[in-house]
């Protein structure tokens, strides 16, 4: 037998999008992701919120809902420059923050201005950060290595963007778990007169029953399910020790659900 994970439902691609500082850009963005069905993380400065462009509190009500909400610090400062302990404080606070206005857990991270170090990597581990976004992409359409080094496919004005998922959409090979990771600032649309970009996108992408569309919270989570699993040493049963389901490809040809709390023998599902 073959095991293989999957994406929920038994896919093997999926699509999430990570915008930053919560500016008034937000409001038209949003709009175009829930018209196609995608799904987007959105990193907010606490500690800035009000402050022009930037939305207020209540035209954020209920603005983000079926998207996630993350951290990007309380002010905004390029934290490699500072002491950890500012970096500690500009964090928390900002977490604090936003997990008060929202009445969530917040555990998602982008760097300011994308700057970051390994003492600073460490440092969010310890404060139950789970995973932070860099400005540097790779497109390799390959899940995390290390969750708080998080690399993008592309920021949405890389010129190859529409190339990159023209080619994502078209791949077939489902023994590869692949992730197309878009990133950007929605005030660039107007900096630039470019919403069609966005929108296009949005467009050829949505809508399609082999991807997932996630945020990068659901994403990590789901992965650590997955990998939390209990297989016996002949691998045909597994146990799934999760409260949600996590879905294993058998035989290349089998997708089956695990459901949390169940030990399943997986020769019965062939």
């Amino acid at each position: 037998m073959k095991v293989y994970t999957c994406f929920p439902s038994g896919k093997a691609k999926a699509l999430t999008m990570s915008y930053d500082d919560g500016k008034v850009q937000d409001r038209r963005l949003i709009d175009i992701f829930n018209k196609y069905g995608i799904k987007g993380t959105f990193n907010l400065n606490y500690g800035l919120v009000g402050e022009r462009p930037r939305m207020t509190f209540e035209e954020m009500k209920g603005l983000y809902a079926g998207h996630e909400i993350a951290t990007h610090t309380m002010t905004h400062p390029t934290i490699e420059r500072c002491p950890l302990v500012e970096v500690a404080q500009e964090l928390l606070e900002d977490r604090k923050g936003l997990e008060k206005w929202t009445g969530q857990i917040v555990r998602g991270h982008a760097y300011p201005n994308g700057s970051y170090s390994e003492e600073i990597k460490q440092l969010y581990r310890q404060l139950g950060v789970a995973y932070a976004r860099v400005v540097e992409t790779v497109p390799d359409f390959a899940l995390p290595k290390d969750p708080l080094e998080w690399h993008a496919t592309c920021h949405h004005n890389d010129p190859k963007l529409m190339e990159y998922a023209e080619f994502f959409a078209d791949f077939k090979k489902s023994q590869y778990l692949k992730l197309m990771y878009v990133w950007g600032h929605s005030y660039e649309f107007d900096n630039n007169d470019n919403w069609d970009v966005i929108e296009n996108f949005c467009k050829y992408m949505g809508g399609r029953d082999d991807i997932w569309y996630a945020t990068n919270i659901e994403i990590i989570d789901y992965m650590d399910a997955a990998k939390r699993l209990q297989f016996s040493a002949d691998y045909e049963k597994v146990y799934n020790p999760n409260a949600c389901s996590v879905w294993l490809q058998l035989n290349s040809d089998k997708c089956v659900e695990i459901k949390g709390g169940t030990l399943v023998d997986l020769n019965t599902l062939l």
